[in-house]
């Protein structure tokens, strides 16, 4: 069994403020046994304005919220995933970027999101991640004593192939950090999680952001653990009421294999081409 701490936030516009909000709560965790210890997209910083974001974001080496996680990995000796933090990538480019932190506090593992959010939404919300942010070309998993983990970020949950292909290299947990919008995470968070979890055939670990930020941005919350056969194992929605804190969910990773073997499709695998009639 492994237990992980799920951690939901409403980070604001102030970097050393939310750093100090998730510390608490990833000290909670720890304190409460979890062993792996996942946090939300842009967890330090939730800034929607192109100059503020910019002038507050730093190149990694510079960062001092990820050398504060990695002291707090090392110190606490837990396997710390930061969802995401803003990255700055060059003078007017930001990667949205997730780091898998050892409990040595050594970065084992970076990932850059794929996949941008561009959209203009019915209620006139309007999203342009492309403005601000450099995408990534790779998928990434880790090898950790728990099995291999694989790394997605919020919108990338819309892409299947994606997660296929990060169970077929061997991912039993995939990572889904997320501040999916209010009127999204309604219609589609839950089955879009229970779905890749389905295909997969892994644990998907969702930690989301919540409530009304400072920037005036609204987001879902309802960080999930759904487990290898689609079923939701935690919803923070529903413990936390809505709120930021931790939820903690104990996970028999033999459920992997046994889903597995229950539905073998990862290894039904064939290719096809496409025929079209006209």
């Amino acid at each position: 069994m492994l237990r992980v701490g799920i951690i939901q936030l409403n980070t604001g516009n102030q970097i050393t403020a939310a750093v100090d909000a998730a510390e608490t709560l990833i000290r909670e965790a720890a304190a409460d046994g979890a062993m792996l210890v996942t946090t939300p997209e842009t967890t330090h910083l939730m800034e929607m304005d192109r100059t503020a974001v910019l002038e507050k974001a730093r190149f990694e080496a510079d960062d001092l919220g990820l050398q504060r996680f990695q002291a707090l990995a090392s110190e606490l000796g837990v396997w710390l995933h930061i969802g995401s933090l803003i990255i700055k990538v060059g003078d007017d480019k930001l990667a949205n970027r997730a780091f898998m932190i050892s409990p040595d506090g050594g970065i084992r593992a970076r990932y850059d999101k794929l996949h941008l959010f561009d959209v203009n939404l019915p209620d006139g919300e309007s999203y342009r991640e492309s403005r601000l942010y450099r995408p990534g070309d790779k998928a990434v998993l880790v090898d950790t004593p728990f099995g291999k983990i694989g790394l997605t970020i919020c919108y990338d949950l819309r892409f299947p192939h994606l997660y296929r292909t990060l169970a077929e290299e061997g991912a039993s947990m995939i990572m889904v950090p997320a501040a999916f919008t209010v009127k999204t995470g309604e219609a589609h968070w839950h089955t879009l999680l229970r779905a890749r979890a389905i295909e997969t055939g892994a644990f998907l670990l969702a930690a989301a952001q919540v409530g009304n930020h400072d920037t005036g941005r609204s987001t879902y919350g309802h960080s999930l653990a759904v487990d290898p056969w689609g079923e939701v194992i935690a919803d923070a929605g529903d413990r936390l009421q809505n709120g930021s804190g931790v939820v903690l969910v104990d996970l028999d990773l033999a459920k992997v294999a046994r889903t597995r073997l229950t539905m073998p499709s990862l290894m039904h695998k064939r290719p096809f081409g496409v025929t079209q009639f006209e």
